[in-house]
Formats: C-alpha cells, structure tokens, sequence
C-alpha cells in the first residue's frame, strides 16, 4: 500500500530519510573519529532498528527500559546515565552497562562498592556542569543555574575520585557546532585538570547534525582538534534528533471546522497533547506541508486537536482555499521526540505507525486498539 491509501491518523517514518541521516552521522564519525551512539530519549521505535544497525550499534539509557531495549535491540554496548540510581536498580544498570555515568559525587561514593565488583565490564564517569548555557528553553536547558545535573569543579577539587574513568557533559539541544565550541571551551577551562585522569569523554546530545546549514565541517575539525589535545580519549556524542530528523509526518485529517468570535479552528482526528506534546511543551508550531508560507495571505486555522483538553490547540497556518471536512493535513518532522512522549490521555486513539521503505510501498509497524489503552490503566 502507498501512503495516501493508508486511513488517518498515522505517524509515517520514510526509510529512505532515516538512511540518509544515519549515513550523514556515519560519515562524520568516521572523518572525526570520535564514537557517536543513539539516544533512546528521542527515539525508541525498535522495529526500525534494523536499520539503525546496519550503520550503529550503540546507544545511550537512561532508565532500565531503555537499557533492556538496547541490549535486546541493537547489540549492546549501552552508555547508561540517571539522575540518581536506588538499591533496587543500580546492579541491573551496571550488569547491562558497558559504561555508567553518574549523577552527583555522592551517588557514586554510594554505590563505588557495586561499582567495584563489576570491574572491568562497566568503565564508570561523572557527569559534569560546564555552566555553559546556550539553550533559550528553560525546560531543555540543563545549564540553568541551579540545575541538578552535574558536579561543578569546585565541588570535584583537586582530583577525581579513585575508579571514574570518563566525565560526561550535556549542555546543547538541537543546537550548532558552533553552541558545542561555547561548550567545548567552558569544559576544558573548568575541567582540562582532569581530563590526564580518564579514559573518555562523552560530550551528551544536542548535535543536530542532519539539520539543514548546520556545519559539520566545523563539527569534525572541532571534535580532530579535541581529540589532537586529549589523544588517549576515547571521544563519544549521543545525538538524539539528529538520527531521525526530519524522517518522519503524522498524517491526520480535518474532521469539522469552527468559529468562535472571529477564530476559526479546523479540529483534527489527532491531538497535540496525546500525540504532540513537545508543540505545547517547547513550545513550537510545526510546519505542515500542504500550507502556505507564513505571511502569506489566504484562508487562515487555527489547529485543535480531539481531545477535551482546552489548550489542546496550535496556529495559525494558512491555506490557498478553505480546508475540507476529510482533507488530510501532513504535519512534518513528528518522529524525533513525539512517538516517545506521546499518551492515551482521553482514551484518544492513538495514530497507528507505518514504515515507507524506499520503494514506496508502506507497511504498518504497530495500531493500536481499545486493548492499549485498557492495558495501560490496568
């Protein structure tokens, strides 16, 4: 079946897009030489993987499900990293962890003893704070003063603690080159002391090297530059969105159209709060593709969803003639972080997902029915 003969909604993810992106990030791991895994925060469609495999094979976690899903999905080697780890779940993170990062000086004197046993199948690090903030977002910004990830220098002091083997830094979020250098530069200054110390670096996500205009000749000489500084570390960056940027839609239909003093909304089979939280959390307005530039003039919606929610809405898009009851709409760029955030809130149904191979034809990855959402408040 082709995309058009497939029943709305539905989150669409094109094969040929997410080799595109996976060979771009190939390409620039090999030219720089630094290990480049995949982050399972923005992206945890495991009947893809498949594909991802055949270009990488590591991943980041950061919760034992995601662990477990790296393991059993795409061969191992999981770089695992959480805000703080309990009795109960630190020995399931260090026997499927090929590397452990933690949160705070005293999560790691906590647990150095497990730590110990578990030598030498997990190499354990510290996350550090830069302080480096280049993130307009406060909810995405994990550099805000007072932030609770990451050790500082001077609480750190002289030297690292017996038995960490890599610091970890994360400050960036879909940002540039660019933004990394302002980072690069922050972490060196505060904590180059230590680097003679650790086997490797990992420089977090955030590095949106598939987006168009981003710079990743400069990303490379960055990342040579590092590394002729640093040549016993092992230099590691988990992108996120960078691996299915722009891949993938969710295709929905106009279901009714109303007016309300003077604000026409065109109502969706699809929500933005069930299946596009990030639209209400960043926040951000999507581009759809059968609309017309902004300024442009025409027929102008505002965009509701289904759900009972009122702020379950987003605009205002413009159209060349006034839109249909059963006219599709293709919101684009809905796989990074949407089919990961996405809820039954409402008991919506939720969009069924499809794959697109590069042939065109289309084939259903998951629908999902009464039974789902049944099962999950069970």
């Amino acid at each position: 079946m082709t995309v058009n003969e497939i029943p709305t909604p539905f989150y669409v993810v094109y094969e040929q897009r997410l080799r595109r992106n996976l060979s771009l990030i190939r390409w620039v791991a090999d030219s720089a030489d630094v290990e480049i895994i995949m982050a399972f925060k923005a992206n945890a469609l495991w009947k893809t993987f498949g594909i991802v495999a055949e270009y990488f094979t590591g991943s980041t976690a950061s919760s034992l499900n995601e662990m477990r899903l790296g393991n059993e999905m795409l061969g191992g080697n999981v770089h695992s990293y959480c805000p703080a780890y309990t009795p109960d779940t630190i020995g399931d993170f260090l026997d499927g962890s090929s590397h452990i990062t933690f949160n705070s000086l005293s999560q790691f004197e906590r647990f150095r003893d497990v730590v110990e046993r578990h030598s030498p199948h997990v190499s354990p690090g510290l996350r550090v704070n830069p302080l480096c903030s280049v993130i307009d977002t406060d909810i995405y910004n994990p550099a805000l003063p007072g932030s609770r990830f990451g050790v500082t220098a001077d609480i750190i002091g002289k030297a690292l603690p017996e038995g960490i083997e890599g610091l970890h830094f994360h400050a960036l979020c879909e940002s540039t080159s660019f933004d990394l250098e302002k980072v690069l530069k922050a972490f060196e200054s505060q904590f180059g002391q230590y680097l003679p110390q650790v086997k490797w670096v990992n420089m977090g996500g955030g590095h949106l090297m598939t987006r168009e205009g981003y710079d990743t000749a400069h990303l490379i000489s960055l990342l040579k530059d590092f590394k002729s500084r640093h040549p016993w570390l092992n230099v590691i960056l988990e992108p996120g969105s960078a691996f299915t940027w722009q891949t993938g839609d969710l295709i929905t239909s106009v279901v009714d159209v109303v007016t309300n003093q003077g604000v026409t909304t065109a109502i969706i089979d699809a929500s933005f709060t069930c299946h596009m939280p990030d639209c209400l959390e960043m926040p951000y307005k999507p581009a759809i593709a059968e609309s017309l530039p902004d300024g442009a003039k025409g027929f102008t919606y505002r965009l509701g969803g289904n759900s009972c929610l009122s702020g379950d809405f987003v605009g205002d898009w413009t159209f060349d003639h006034p839109l249909q009851i059963g006219e599709r709409l293709t919101l684009e760029d809905m796989n990074h972080y949407t089919t990961v955030k996405t809820n039954m809130f409402n008991g919506i149904q939720h969009p069924a997902i499809v794959l697109c191979g590069r042939d065109g034809q289309c084939r259903y990855l998951r629908q999902f029915s009464y039974d789902d959402y049944k099962s999950r408040m069970s």
